[in-house]
């Protein structure tokens, strides 16, 4: 199975279109513990959503937690170093492209802080790039990071 999160009005063929609210396939509220068996998931698309949930460790566990070993996600977020981070009312949560290290297998940060922490999730990080998307009035900065599932 693959899951398209956030997915609001841009369903994607092949994948179950996740949202909170219709039109989705699945609605799921993503702030609670996610519906799906542990290792069911082969890939994930998360494009401008993890902004919106407020728990960054409970958010990467369970991204973690249902994907298979090897499976991977792709993560698009506003970086919180420019105007896409807090232009949107229902961003609760600022990535940057450090973010990621607490959540990469044998970093620095995730093994000094992963256990006090609750940081389970441990992937590896095969792409970690920023670049400018436009908008309305400036450009939004958006990292994007593809993340391999480690078990």
């Amino acid at each position: 199975m693959k899951l398209n999160l956030g997915c609001s009005d841009r369903h994607r063929e092949g994948f179950v279109n996740v949202d909170r609210v219709p039109p989705a396939d699945h609605i799921v509220d993503l702030a609670k513990p996610w519906p799906w068996p542990e290792n069911s998931i082969v890939e994930i698309l998360a494009h401008d959503i993890v902004e919106h949930l407020p728990n960054k460790i409970h958010t990467m566990n369970d991204l973690w937690r249902v994907l298979r070993p090897g499976g991977r996600v792709e993560i698009v977020v506003p970086c919180a170093c420019g105007p896409g981070q807090w232009q949107d009312p229902t961003h609760v949560s600022g990535w940057v492209m450090n973010s990621f290290q607490y959540f990469e297998e044998k970093s620095f940060a995730r093994v000094r802080f992963g256990v006090a922490y609750g940081i389970q999730a441990r992937f590896r990080i095969h792409r970690l790039d920023k670049q400018n998307f436009p908008d309305a009035k400036e450009p939004v900065p958006k990292i994007t990071a593809l993340l391999e599932c480690v078990k």
